[in-house]
């Protein structure tokens, strides 16, 4: 209590046994006491929160490096975008793409493990028995007995371990805390960050930054140099990245001669939706191009938990004409990437020349302001939701597809907050950073010796379509669809998540990692950033522990720590 509140009650006595006048010349008198003891209106002060690491970012590699800092010993903060932890592994991207299953150590393969004990519980199976599932994964067993891992697995399930290691590590987790992008958003002496704050006003300062974007926000904001889009092959010495017209290594191209014309075969009546009149640039050459993006859909097939795929908004059928043509042409692999997982869903992906792929949108949207990024994203899912409402009820559409697709809809226990939709956008690639060392595609390909490794991968180089155009011969055709497999499972250098020291000196960056467009094809899947998001956090207890930047951190010390915690570094 202040001095003016202990005088008030005494103050109202005394005005209320005197006159009027008495009480006019009172109040003048008191007038300056009141301006000085009564403290300025004005704008609060900005809430400050401090800890030892602070993790950008709500993806599973946000969980993963929060963990791994508790379990060193020291405090860290988690400001997550999002609402809902995970990323992509709770947002639809159950059917995970594991390469070679003895490479995913660590916290990565725990969260794996962790799956698989929630499925050997009877209550897991709702909607289907354990035994009429099956046991399809990519590349592996989907229930992997021996080693105790569930590969595939249901959104909901995936959210809910990364809620339990939130729970367990009594992780400090502020949600729905957006970086603030503009240049007062962040603090830097010299090429430390000292603190950011995000748009609510917060403030958040530490001793090492770990950014676990999907787009690199904080790593952009804090001055680091990245590159968007496709190098030129002559950058690096590379075979398979930039344009790559004419090359098919999956199936998402168009294997018959479709025409990109309302009027078929007349180009004097304009294009149909969905297709680029843009050139599309000579094979090897560089260009700002990314690759695509979709949602990753859980559907249901089982009668009571199946939600009708809905009539969008703003819903043009004639959008999808060019998928109309491809299916009168004798196509017939809508159903391929309906892969299942538990429960009688789906994790469904892109399939086909002109599928959930939602080519050529999304250009900008790594350098996009937040604005732009959540038009960018409805655009994406009125695209897709359009896309299944035209296969299941459009007369163009087959019949024999048209009736498939009615025994299928959305799962209705599935992302119960957001009518059923997933709630992240399949980011495949957005920033990279130009780092210590930049991984390439020969690195990926396993056929080099990385400087110390820190983890390991063994995907394929794997990017979607970047672009859907028109040949010299007036067909559609689609480019950018590369699948290249790896001699054998490589090692991912440190250099890889770190900046140059000059550009800064406490920042981490273990999800938009340095390397080139190609050989990011293989790193960046779902289990590799929970493997670098664990060792990016070991380094960066590290470099505490030892008063140096993580630059300067011994790799001997790292790699003692790392391979203690069962991480798999090398073959």
């Amino acid at each position: 209590m202040n001095i003016i509140e202990s005088l008030m009650p005494r103050l109202a006595r005394t005005f209320s046994r005197r006159s009027p006048r008495s009480n006019w010349l009172s109040a003048v008198f008191l007038l300056p006491i009141f301006i000085a003891f009564v403290p300025p209106v004005g704008k609060p002060e900005a809430v400050v929160r401090q800890a030892d690491v602070i993790i950008y970012g709500g993806t599973s590699a946000a969980v993963t490096a929060a963990v791994q800092v508790k379990k060193m010993g020291k405090s860290v903060i988690i400001v997550s975008p999002d609402v809902h932890l995970g990323g992509l592994s709770a947002g639809g991207l159950g059917f995970t793409d594991t390469g070679n299953k003895e490479v995913i150590g660590g916290l990565s393969r725990e969260f794996y493990q962790r799956l698989y004990q929630h499925y050997q519980k009877k209550e897991s199976w709702k909607w289907q028995k354990p035994d009429e599932y099956g046991n399809k994964g990519q590349g592996t067993p989907a229930i992997d007995g021996t080693s105790r891992t569930m590969w595939i697995f249901e959104p909901h399930a995936a959210e809910q371990v990364f809620e339990d290691f939130a729970k367990e590590y009594k992780l400090t987790i502020y949600r729905d805390e957006w970086l603030d992008r503009s240049a007062k958003g962040i603090t830097k002496q010299g090429s430390s960050i000292r603190s950011f704050r995000t748009l609510s006003g917060a403030v958040y300062q530490g001793k090492i930054f770990i950014d676990v974007t999907y787009e690199g926000d904080l790593m952009a904001a804090a001055g680091v140099k990245y590159h968007v889009g496709r190098e030129a092959n002559s950058v690096y010495g590379e075979k398979w990245n930039g344009v790559q017209k004419g090359v098919f290594q999956h199936g998402h191209h168009f294997k018959t001669n479709i025409s990109p014309y309302k009027i078929a075969g007349d180009p004097a009546s304009g294009l149909l939706p969905e297709v680029s009149a843009e050139q599309p640039g000579e094979n090897g050459t560089g260009d700002n191009k990314v690759q695509t993006y979709c949602f990753r859909m859980c559907l249901s097939n089982h009668p009571d938990n199946r939600v009708p795929f809905p009539k969008p908004e703003g819903y043009n059928p004639d959008r999808y004409e060019l998928l109309a043509r491809v299916f009168a042409a004798g196509w017939r692999e809508t159903f391929d990437k309906y892969d299942p997982i538990p429960n009688r869903k789906t994790d469904t992906n892109n399939h086909g020349p002109f599928s959930t792929d939602y080519i050529g949108k999304n250009y900008d949207y790594p350098e996009a302001t937040y604005a732009r990024r959540k038009q960018i994203i409805k655009d994406h899912e009125l695209y897709q939701k359009g896309l299944m409402y035209f296969l299941a009820n459009d007369s163009r559409v087959p019949a024999d597809v048209h009736q498939a697709m009615q025994q299928w809809g959305l799962a209705k226990d599935e992302f119960t907050d957001n009518g059923n939709w997933p709630h992240q956008l399949y980011i495949r690639e957005a920033r990279r950073m130009i780092g210590v060392f930049v991984m390439k595609e020969a690195d990926a390909l396993g056929k080099t010796t990385v400087p110390q490794p820190i983890g390991m991968g063994s995907y394929s180089l794997d990017a979607h379509n970047a672009q859907r155009y028109i040949k010299p011969d007036g067909f559609v055709q689609n480019e950018g669809d590369i699948g290249v497999h790896p001699d054998k499972p490589y090692s991912i250098a440190y250099g890889s998540i770190l900046p140059k020291e000059s550009e800064c000196n406490n920042l981490l960056v273990p999800v938009c990692v340095s390397s080139s467009h190609i050989a990011y094809g293989s790193i960046r899947m779902e289990p590799v950033f929970m493997i670098l998001g664990q060792s990016a956090a070991t380094a960066a207890v590290l470099s505490i522990n030892n008063k140096v930047s993580p630059q300067r951190l011994p790799y001997e010390t790292l790699s003692k720590v790392l391979l203690s915690d069962k991480q798999r570094l090398t073959n």
